[in-house]
């Protein structure tokens, strides 16, 4: 009797001590899971992946096809406007343009002076012819009143004047038709050589923009078509972000809002830009929409195509009442110390936090949901 009383002293000390050792973890445990709504500054963003693109950059191509006959520029140049970029070679357009030329030669209004100068003396002497003629039917007439010569003679004379006045009229007639024609043909042949010398533009690449030629595609000698893009050009010092936004986002997304931008270039450190286009079409493929900002803060030196990831600043708010995210159940309650579940009224919602408009203030003690 005397070994078992220890032996049950020993085991309800023991019991007692495990008793108060869950009590103190139990509650440690609990008063770690309690937290109290805290106001801070909040910020509500859109998740969008992207480039880095020249302004007004662009892959150019021609509407001929052939070998490239000769390259003008190399990849950095600078150009202007109308800058010849490359040259296809096309024998065919060649000889068809200086055979327009050659037809617009032959066929030039200064070229048909000759024919014009031939005519005109024609007129001139027609015209005398007539005068002369119209003299003599006059005196002839006299002299029949007079009781001179026969009627005969004044038929013929009357006859060699209407003659007269008909090739003059014909002159005047030859040479309005001669003069438009000349005049038809001088335009005709000149629209011709424009179509021909259109064409042979074809077969030459010229810059549409003040810029840079940031790659040539091809070289020398490579057979091209309508479909093959032969370069990139684009603005010299200013840049734009394309950004692919998820279509669940695009509602949120407005014109002017900020954008914190990240470049894989510039390590740790983020730029500032603004939403200054959104593309009103899906991408039925990658589910997103396409939106373009500018750098109001940028980086001291930019290339095309340079990856990004940026946020989209939706919403800020300064001081508002947030906790963590995990802290609401069911999207629209939160349960207290006490275990009572309370409706909240939820504002902006981030990865971390959800803003709180109604229901619970700073001093209200929250447990974990399922705690």
């Amino acid at each position: 009797m005397r070994k078992i009383g220890p032996f049950h002293s020993v085991t309800g000390n023991f019991s007692f001590l495990l008793f108060l050792s869950l009590a103190v973890f139990s509650c440690g445990k609990s008063e770690e899971n309690v937290l109290f709504p805290e106001k801070k500054s909040l910020t509500e963003s859109v998740y969008a992946s992207g480039l880095v693109k020249a302004k007004n950059q662009y892959e150019a191509f021609t509407l001929g096809s052939g070998p490239i006959e000769e390259i003008f520029v190399k990849e950095g140049d600078t150009i202007k406007a109308g800058t010849p970029v490359l040259k296809i070679f096309s024998e065919r357009e060649k000889l068809s343009t200086e055979n327009a030329q050659l037809s617009r030669n032959f066929a030039d209004l200064q070229a048909n002076q000759g024919r014009i100068r031939d005519l005109e003396l024609s007129i001139e002497l027609s015209k005398s012819k007539k005068q002369n003629d119209s003299i003599l039917l006059v005196r002839q007439k006299n002299l029949w009143n007079k009781g001179i010569g026969t009627a005969v003679d004044l038929e013929q004379r009357e006859l060699i004047f209407q003659n007269s006045k008909a090739a003059y009229e014909s002159a005047l007639l030859k040479y309005q038709d001669l003069k438009r024609e000349i005049e038809f043909n001088a335009k005709s042949s000149s629209k011709n050589l424009a179509i021909s010398e259109s064409l042979l533009d074809e077969y030459m690449l010229t810059s549409k923009i003040d810029g840079v030629v940031y790659a040539i595609l091809k070289e020398k000698g490579e057979m091209v078509s309508p479909q093959t893009p032969l370069a990139v050009i684009g603005s010299a010092d200013e840049f734009i972000l394309e950004l692919q936004v998820d279509e669940y986002d695009i509602s949120k997304v407005a014109l002017d809002q900020l954008v914190m931008v990240m470049l894989d270039s510039y390590k740790d450190q983020v730029f500032e830009a603004k939403v200054t286009r959104i593309y009103p079409i899906m991408n039925s493929q990658s589910k997103s929409f396409t939106i373009e900002a500018i750098f109001t803060k940028a980086p001291p030196k930019l290339y095309p195509n340079l990856t990004l990831e940026a946020n989209i600043v939706t919403q800020m708010k300064a001081e508002t009442l947030v906790i963590p995210r995990n802290y609401l159940w069911q999207d629209d309650r939160v349960i207290t110390e006490a275990g009572d579940t309370i409706p909240v009224k939820v504002g902006i919602k981030t990865y971390q936090f959800a803003e709180i408009l109604e229901g619970i203030d700073e001093n209200t003690p929250l447990i974990l949901p399922g705690k």
